[in-house]
């Protein structure tokens, strides 16, 4: 994937931009599932207190400082999983989650994972539902997704290259910094997610 990686070790916003029209895709023993990127977060690391990486490196967090191009899953409310690509120079912490997408292959592959009566629209409307279309959980934690793996990150469109097809905005479900508007989409996309301010969130 020529000039993504260094791409991914610029500044967290800009990377999750760029994320947007991307494939994340895998080639499993069940067959391909291929999600085109429609919505993405971003999270910075020592210097944003909504990420898991903000008091430092721990097990957990591990994968977050690097390189970039790694994947970094972590489970959600104990129910479910949630991908992020890791960005930013080595050590650096920060990472974009990867919050919904459009299946371009394996509809009925992920379509069984998600249950037989889930939309086209929401098979990966929602970062857990991403994950479970794609049949990832902890098990690719750490995944080098620009080495041409099974779990693998591909080019997309341009999508992000159309500044005025990109809407900005806060960060979901965020208790902490939850103004700083640091979630990305493409505008008018179906399978972007609702928003949802924490009822938790800091004013």
């Amino acid at each position: 994937m020529p000039g993504w990686p260094d791409a991914l070790a610029g500044d967290v916003p800009d990377v999750a931009r760029t994320l947007l029209g991307a494939r994340i895709v895998h080639d499993s023993p069940e067959g391909r599932v291929a999600v085109r990127l429609t919505e993405v977060e971003a999270y910075g690391g020592l210097t944003d207190p909504a990420s898991h990486a903000w008091r430092g490196r721990t097990p957990r967090t591990e994968v977050m400082f690097g390189p970039p191009g790694r994947l970094y899953v972590y489970f959600s409310y104990g129910m479910h999983w949630c991908g992020n690509v890791v960005t930013g120079p080595d050590g650096h912490a920060s990472a974009v989650l990867m919050r919904a997408g459009r299946v371009l292959e394996g509809v009925d592959l992920a379509r069984a994972r998600r249950g037989p009566r889930v939309t086209d629209r929401s098979l990966a409307r929602g970062p857990a539902c991403l994950m479970q279309a794609l049949g990832l959980d902890r098990g690719a934690d750490g995944v080098g997704l620009l080495d041409g793996g099974a779990v693998r990150l591909e080019p997309g469109e341009g999508d992000a290259d159309r500044v005025d097809g990109v809407g900005a905005g806060p960060r979901v479900g965020v208790s902490r910094e939850p103004d700083r508007p640091w979630r990305f989409w493409l505008s008018g996309d179906e399978t972007v997610s609702s928003y949802k301010r924490s009822p938790r969130a800091v004013r």
